[in-house]
């Protein structure tokens, strides 16, 4: 089974060794990395490219190097189409700046093969799973505030809506038609669960702890925040 773990990056240069690392430790036969870099201004491309020729014997991280910066859910759909093309199995995506934990990966692939999921969360709000202990009250209010607006739109029943770690199986992607996805930023992960739901297919979840990143900034701007609360109601209406 060749697993493809999709990683989007934009200014990761200290992050994405220690990620890189961390996924070749796990053991797990036929893993490959793909790193989807935006044109990062501090050369998180390059690092990439340093990572790939370390590791050229095995052939187990590629990069697609993308000329601008236009939102993590179209670096997302250009990681997975090309993982696709390259024959995945399993599509897994997470972040590069190490909030998503690498060792419940091997969870999110047990949970995938012994079920009939068409994708596996990694949730932070089942039994189990949290937020980072250094989110201040609000963060987490905020977090909570979002899972429950889109499941009350769209009736998801997914404890998690929001996550944007994942194992999707590549018969659920190509089910889903990933070139015709819109939305951006995070509502691209909404929407994504939109579409598995409405095809009958099963979202499950793993708890997770998520952890506060590591270096860098974050990525959540205003004009982020306004489209992950516009998006709910675009699905609901077939504005997408």
């Amino acid at each position: 089974m060749k697993v493809v773990v999709v990683v989007p990056t934009y200014n990761e240069r200290e992050n994405l060794p220690v990620l890189v690392a961390r996924l070749r430790d796990l053991g797990i036969p036929d893993l490959h990395v793909l790193v989807v870099d935006d044109n990062s201004p501090d050369g998180t491309g390059a690092v990439a490219d340093s990572l790939a020729a370390e590791g050229s014997a095995e052939g187990d991280l590629g990069v697609l190097h993308r000329t601008e910066k236009d939102g993590l859910g179209r670096a997302y759909i250009a990681g997975m189409t090309r993982a696709l093309a390259e024959g995945a199995d399993v599509v897994i995506q997470m972040d590069a700046d190490l909030s998503h934990p690498t060792d419940r990966i091997p969870a999110l692939l047990e949970k995938l093969d012994s079920t009939d999921a068409g994708v596996v969360l990694g949730s932070r709000y089942v039994e189990g799973g949290r937020t980072a202990s250094e989110w201040p009250w609000h963060r987490k209010a905020l977090s909570a505030w979002a899972n429950f607006y889109v499941n009350a739109i769209l009736r998801l029943k997914v404890k998690d809506a929001t996550a944007g770690f994942k194992a999707w199986r590549a018969d659920t992607l190509r089910a889903i038609d990933l070139p015709s996805i819109r939305s951006n930023g995070y509502s691209f992960q909404v929407e994504m669960n939109y579409r598995t739901v409405k095809r009958g297919l099963r979202i499950l979840e793993v708890p997770i702890v998520f952890e506060e990143r590591a270096e860098g900034a974050s990525k959540m701007t205003l004009a982020v925040q306004l489209e992950s609360a516009v998006t709910p109601w675009k699905l609901l209406f077939g504005r997408m």
